[in-house]
């Protein structure tokens, strides 16, 4: 298992017990690392490896732990590790590809506390929070909401209002975005750098917001996944250069590469519909229909444009099951 790496956050970072109203301690020992073991033949095993480490937060106190789902996807070994440094194991509850969260059930009592859930709705830019990984205050950091606004990700992924905060947690994958009040409002997801006009980028993070967890908590539950048709998946990883849409990356043997999209290629139109950004784009295809249908794309190769029919697929089809305990 590739060992967990070492924060580095400078100590004026790190949040002190002066510098809150609630249990800092307590609410940092609901923090949990997280390894994961993928088989070799998954389909994310190429993309995201078949080893990954990462954070995790305890939600309830049956020590069910909500994380980013990309650590937990296809995975068929996981391992918990609390405050004291003892392992336990973990079962995949749910991971779910819209919204970008996973849920894992700790097989064991692991006797933490529960981090209560807020509203990311609550918390405006400028606010202070604190970003915490796994290892108590060490491996926290003071920061600030810097931006709310709509994010798209190059794998077919958009949040409406993703939350962006500033100083970078160096171990973002599933950290916990907790408020002034010491609730949980958010889970790492990004290291991503924040335009500031001609200034040097800032470095942040991109944190998924809690509020879209809270609809489909029960059914993830229930259920393992959401009641909800799947959205049409081209297997197009897409770029925004220069004010064009550009296609940097292809899944080999999907769709868009079964219709004959090849990288380098802009595009230009889909259904018909002119494109303008990654976030517009995504919201075309998906407006086109259910996965399984055909997503019309006119896209520019060298000096002319092509008509491109791409037969979509549901991408969750793709991807290994969690095992039933």
């Amino acid at each position: 298992m590739a060992e967990f790496s070492e924060p580095e956050i400078q100590e004026a970072n790190k949040p002190r017990q002066e510098d809150v109203s609630y249990d800092l301690d307590q609410a940092l020992s609901s923090v949990v690392s997280i390894r994961t073991k993928i088989p070799e033949d998954a389909f994310t095993a190429s993309i995201l490896g078949t080893e990954r480490a990462g954070n995790g937060v305890v939600i309830d106190e049956s020590g069910l732990v909500l994380t980013i789902g990309y650590l937990v996807t296809e995975a068929d070994t996981v391992w918990l590790m609390g405050a004291d440094g003892r392992a336990c194991p973990g079962h995949i509850v749910a991971y779910d590809q819209e919204t970008g969260f996973g849920l894992v059930q700790a097989l064991e009592n692991m006797g933490l506390p529960a981090l209560p859930i807020g509203s990311s709705g609550d918390v405006g830019v400028g606010e202070s929070v604190v970003v915490a990984g796994y290892g108590g205050r060490e491996y926290a950091c003071k920061a600030q909401i810097v931006a709310k606004r709509e994010f798209a990700g190059y794998w077919e992924y958009v949040l409406d209002e993703a939350i962006f905060t500033a100083p970078a947690h160096p171990s973002w994958g599933g950290a916990a975005l907790i408020d002034s009040d010491g609730r949980l409002v958010g889970i790492g997801s990004l290291f991503v750098q924040l335009p500031r006009g001609e200034d040097k980028p800032l470095d942040g993070n991109m944190v998924v917001p809690i509020d879209i967890l809270v609809p489909i908590m029960n059914q993830l539950l229930k259920f393992g996944k959401v009641d909800r048709p799947p959205r049409p998946w081209l297997g197009m990883y897409t770029a925004e250069t220069e004010d064009e849409l550009v296609v940097v990356g292809l899944a080999e043997d999907g769709p868009a590469y079964d219709a004959g999209v090849e990288i380098g290629d802009r595009v230009l139109e889909v259904d018909g519909a002119p494109v303008i950004s990654l976030v517009d784009m995504f919201r075309q295809i998906w407006q086109v229909g259910n996965a399984g249908v055909q997503v019309p794309l006119t896209i520019w190769r060298e000096d002319a444009a092509i008509s491109l029919d791409v037969s979509s697929i549901d991408r969750n089809s793709l991807l290994k099951k969690p095992r039933l305990h």
